[in-house]
């Protein structure tokens, strides 16, 4: 059974035809800067590149496209199921889910927890009903994989109105990565995954960390949105609430303004003045650049604390993950970090870090070291293994 995965964003969507027991692709592609004159789309099969124009395309569009080369490999009729990334799904998905008009009812009412992602989801979820009607369609939440939180991680201290009405709690993002990981991990170690606690650090333009103990989640460094936790890209992280008020009253700007700002025109970006890029920070770094410097100094160190909090959510330790575009292939990133863990049993081979940042993965950790290695997420082949999962009713 072939998958067609589609990741949506709010100007463009990823998307792969993969074998889900496999995980073989045959087609896979990118919509990006859909609503605008620059929108394209690009499409990889079998060794081989295009990109087209879609002179400001829709997410219909962008289907329509993707649809016509579907037809030219003469694999449309082989697609069985679509398996959509949907990033929030509140406290009501702990598992994929079918989608039907109460699924994706339910998802809608999730937008005002991800007012950025949602409605995106929602957009490539409808413009594939529309393209493919009658094929199953499964939402694959990034937020299930966190449903298993104790209480203790989940919940804010704060009144239980804002709980029992508003839903203000702890949700976890990043899930479908740091599940597909874990998995990876353990295979590579050679152990059970039910054995083991591992902490999973999931570091590209988003960044979050977990605790993932015999295969569950019980604690991750974001909360009731994206924005909380490590530092990231252009999203500060953790931050004292009571920043939104004193800079309204100081500054003028209103709360969507602070917001956006703490979501757009922060992080990395904000610290260096310079880029969100960490290739390009590290280079800047290397050259003098003060900013940069500091800003991957901040990032390492907050991303340490992060690492140290999930060992609290654990008690005992067997390994730490890197994976994300950072993840894989910082070596510097990596180095910096494990020096900070010592105490955690961190020793790192530097040898094999220098290899994994070549795209090689694997264990970069010393002999007499807890593991820790570098494993490459694949989100779109773990939507399409839980999509398949789903609908034969099978373990996944």
């Amino acid at each position: 059974m072939w998958t067609l995965v589609l990741n949506s964003g709010s100007s463009s969507f990823k998307f792969a035809l993969i074998d889900p027991a496999s995980g073989k692709t045959w087609l896979s592609g990118l919509a990006e800067r859909l609503g605008v004159e620059a929108a394209s789309v690009r499409l990889d099969s079998d060794g081989k590149r295009q990109t087209h124009s879609l002179n400001g395309g829709s997410y219909a569009e962008a289907m329509r496209l993707v649809l016509a080369e579907l037809d030219a490999l003469g694999l449309r009729q082989d697609v069985r199921a679509v398996g959509h990334r949907v990033v929030h799904g509140g406290s009501r998905f702990s598992a994929p889910a079918p989608i039907t008009p109460e699924v994706l009812e339910a998802i809608r009412d999730c937008v005002p927890l991800a007012p950025l992602h949602n409605p995106a989801n929602i957009a490539g979820i409808e413009a594939a009903m529309n393209a493919f009607p009658g094929l199953p369609q499964v939402a694959v939440f990034d937020t299930a994989f966190h449903q298993t939180m104790p209480e203790i991680a989940y919940r804010y201290a704060v009144p239980e109105e804002w709980f029992r009405q508003h839903g203000v709690r702890r949700y976890g993002f990043h899930g479908i990565s740091h599940a597909f990981v874990a998995g990876e991990a353990a295979r590579v170690l050679g152990r059970p995954l039910a054995e083991l606690n591992l902490i999973t650090a999931h570091l590209g333009n988003g960044c979050s960390v977990c605790a993932v103990s015999g295969g569950r989640s019980v604690d991750s460094s974001m909360g009731l949105t994206p924005l909380e936790g490590l530092v990231m890209g252009t999203r500060s992280g953790n931050v004292d609430p009571g920043l939104h008020d004193y800079l309204a009253r100081v500054s003028g700007l209103t709360l969507t303004q602070i917001t956006a700002a703490l979501n757009r025109e922060s992080g990395l970006l904000a610290l260096s003045g310079l880029t969100n890029d960490m290739r390009e920070l590290e280079e800047a770094t290397a050259r003098g650049h003060v900013g940069a410097k500091l800003a991957v100094g901040i990032f390492v160190y907050r991303l340490a604390q992060g690492i140290a909090a999930m060992a609290v959510a654990l008690g005992r330790v067997d390994g730490l993950v890197f994976t994300g575009g950072i993840g894989e292939n910082s070596a510097t990133v990596r180095a910096a970090t494990m020096a900070r863990l010592p105490f955690l049993g961190f020793k790192l081979d530097e040898s094999a870090n220098a290899a994994a940042a070549r795209g090689q993965g694997g264990p970069i950790s010393a002999p007499d070291s807890l593991p820790a290695l570098v494993v490459n997420t694949n989100e779109e082949w773990m939507i399409a293994r839980e999509t398949a999962g789903i609908l034969a009713l099978t373990p996944r």
